[in-house]
């Protein structure tokens, strides 16, 4: 399974995962975060290994579309990147502001 996929996969589950169904979850959780195999997954709820397949892919194409629609996943990568440079900006043009540093590290408490 490539890392890149893995990654991705996991980050848009905890977006979304919340609108997806109590199976769905359990499955993606299982494969993805746990590492589990699809026979692993298919024994564990009686299932075939192809059923747990095609549960995980049409499950991958939801939180795709999700993404596609909502953009939460870019949006929070976009989100983070500007205030990593607007941390390098502040800490090297105002290193003694207070405020500045405050209002930072607040911004990024907002998405932990």
């Amino acid at each position: 399974m490539e890392i890149e996929k893995t990654n991705r996969m996991n980050a848009l589950f905890e977006f979304y995962a919340t609108l997806l169904t109590e199976k769905q979850m359990n499955y993606m959780e299982l494969y993805y975060a746990d590492d589990f195999s699809l026979g692993e997954i298919a024994e564990e709820y009686q299932v075939s290994r192809q059923a747990v397949y095609d549960n995980i892919k049409r499950t991958e194409k939801i939180l795709e579309d999700y993404e596609r629609k909502l953009h939460l996943f870019s949006d929070y990568i976009v989100r983070e990147e500007q205030l990593d440079k607007l941390e390098v900006y502040v800490t090297e043009h105002y290193p003694k502001d207070e405020f500045l540093a405050a209002t930072i590290a607040g911004l990024q408490d907002l998405d932990e």
